[in-house]
């Protein structure tokens, strides 16, 4: 205890020195990514796919425990970047797709925007996914000085085009400019070398926040939904199921990127003033979803669910200005991001209005209390779900897919791999880490690991939930697997919870979703997803094409 207080009081001398020096902003990097599982990575107890990288920024930083992020994609980034829960900016249903006319409102002020105010340099590598169909809704409209990438929701990792609603098209962006140099290059590797570059030719009189949206492991095109280079894949012949084989090389070209960022950091000099986080967008889609094999294990659910393995994420932050190795179990949301990081870059949190994020960087830097006591998962009135965590319960009203993904699934990853931890202390991300006086200790990283590992105790299903039928309520901190409905036996607090659900969605705006314009097609675009809503005329476009009349059934992004 003496050693914590110690640190923490370090930490609060090097944060006040931070936030009252404009030159000594902290340097942010958020890595962020796509769709990755609960038991993905190392550091939550699995085995099977080695994350030396992840797992050493866990255990020389601050891992979250009881982390929270919206169930699929689009929701979540709006939230990181508004700070507000999806269903107060209209983005609560689904995903946003590249041929809707829509995007995150206008109105809304994004965090590198706020940045911006502070003289952080803002720099978008890899996944928008937050509207396109005018330039207005890009990224460098939006706050961010550069961005290398591409702007819906998924895409190929080879020839960068994107299938969705029927169409597709190429998607990959220099700017406003089409990339077509990059055909045939790897996405994950693309990205690395672009940030990579970014931190190398950054001038560091002024702070920098990049942010590095990855691919990796989201799905690809239904024609190859796992690529990965062969030589990648060929490494992981432990592992008997050839997808999620093709998945543990996708992860771990997404763990080498981390590693790759973290020496870049320090060979730039920069990693000592540095802020760098790691999180998923949602959980992950297991056992085919979305033709991918992620796992979310012993967590129940999957992306785009309300359980428990569709939104309790994988997430950390690091930073030398930190406390080194600690398991937080304060209650996090995605929207606290915003605020947090505002407060760790010396901005005025008290400025910030109408958001849902709750500024965490006084618990992290300080060890106080967090002010969060609850969460609020999502309210899709449309698919009739809605899901709310208050202290140590939690409320599930409806379901989605008709609770066709409301199982539990795996691998498990806890077999006789042995877990190598020396592996972790000497990656690259370990030794930045060593350089800046954040070492990994074996002994406690292995304790922290031993904390992080999701154990459900009651195997039986003593009181089985049927959302569709009646709301259910589970105890998730004595629950975490939601193995118990506890409705029947606390129906006070259900009423009580269920109170709070109303209260809630009376605040909510519809969601914005529209039908898919037919304009957008890439066809009509030489084979690309534009911003079409900036070519209104029909003259603008050639009209010759049959185009779909309806909006197709799609696997969400």
């Amino acid at each position: 205890m003496f050693l914590k207080t110690v640190l923490f009081l370090v930490a609060i001398l090097l944060n006040y020195v931070i936030s009252n020096s404009d030159i000594n902003r902290p340097h942010i990097v958020f890595i962020i990514a796509d769709d990755l599982g609960w038991n993905d990575v190392g550091f939550h107890g699995s085995n099977q796919i080695p994350t030396p990288n992840i797992d050493a920024l866990a255990y020389s930083g601050i891992a979250l425990h009881n982390y929270y992020v919206s169930p699929i994609c689009t929701p979540s980034r709006s939230a990181l970047m508004t700070g507000k829960y999806p269903i107060h900016t209209g983005m609560q249903h689904t995903v946003l797709f590249g041929a809707e006319p829509r995007g995150l409102p206008l109105t809304e002020r994004l965090l590198p925007e706020y940045l911006r105010d502070l003289g952080y340099v803002n720099r978008l590598v890899g996944k928008w996914h937050l509207g396109s169909y005018k330039k207005e809704y890009t990224p460098t409209y939006r706050g961010f000085d550069s961005h290398l990438g591409y702007w819906t929701g998924h895409q190929d990792y080879f020839d960068h085009t994107a299938c969705e609603t029927g169409f597709w098209g190429l998607d990959m962006r220099q700017g406003m400019d089409v990339a077509w140099d990059l055909h045939g290059q790897y996405s994950t590797d693309i990205f690395t070398k672009e940030a990579v570059k970014l931190i190398h030719s950054h001038n560091t009189s002024s702070p920098l926040f990049l942010y590095l949206a990855h691919t990796a492991v989201h799905s690809g095109n239904p024609y190859n939904p796992l690529p990965a280079p062969d030589k990648d894949v060929a490494a992981f012949t432990n592992i008997e199921d050839f997808n999620r084989r093709k998945f543990a090389a996708m992860l771990s070209k997404l763990d080498d990127s981390v590693g790759q960022v973290m020496k870049a950091l320090q060979d730039a000099g920069m990693v000592e003033n540095s802020i760098v986080i790691f999180t998923t967008d949602n959980g992950g889609p297991a056992a085919g979803f979305n033709l991918n094999a992620a796992s979310n294990w012993p967590l129940r659910g999957v992306k785009n669910t309300l359980w428990e393995g569709g939104v309790r994420g994988a997430g950390l932050i690091w930073s030398p200005i930190l406390p080194n190795g600690w398991v937080s179990t304060d209650l996090m949301h995605i929207s606290d991001w915003l605020p947090t990081l505002i407060s760790a870059a010396g901005g005025n949190t008290s400025e910030l209005m109408n958001i849902d994020g709750v500024d965490q960087w006084p618990s992290m830097s300080q060890g106080v209390a967090t002010t969060r006591t609850e969460v609020l998962h999502n309210i899709d009135d449309i698919y009739g779900s809605s899901a709310l965590t208050v202290g140590d319960w939690k409320i599930v009203k409806g379901t989605n897919y008709k609770g066709q993904w409301d199982g539990w699934y795996g691998p498990s990853g806890r077999d006789d791999t042995p877990y190598d931890i020396e592996r972790v202390i000497n990656s690259p991300a370990g030794r930045a880490a060593a350089s800046v006086n954040h070492p990994i200790f074996r002994e406690k990283a292995l304790k922290m690991r031993s904390k992080l590992d999701v154990q459900c105790t009651q195997e039986v299903i003593q009181s089985p939930c049927l959302p569709l039928r009646h709301p259910c309520l589970f105890n998730v901190r004595a629950d975490p697997c939601e193995l118990n409905n506890l409705a029947d036996r606390y129906p006070a607090v259900l009423r009580h919870l269920e109170s709070q659900l109303s209260a809630i969605n009376t605040t909510a705006v519809p969601p914005g979703n529209l039908p898919i314009d037919k304009h957008g097609d890439p066809r009509l675009w030489d084979h690309t997803w534009t911003n079409f809503g900036d070519y209104s005329s029909s003259n603008d476009v050639d009209m010759a094409v049959d185009l779909p009349q309806e909006r197709p059934i799609v696997i969400s992004n």
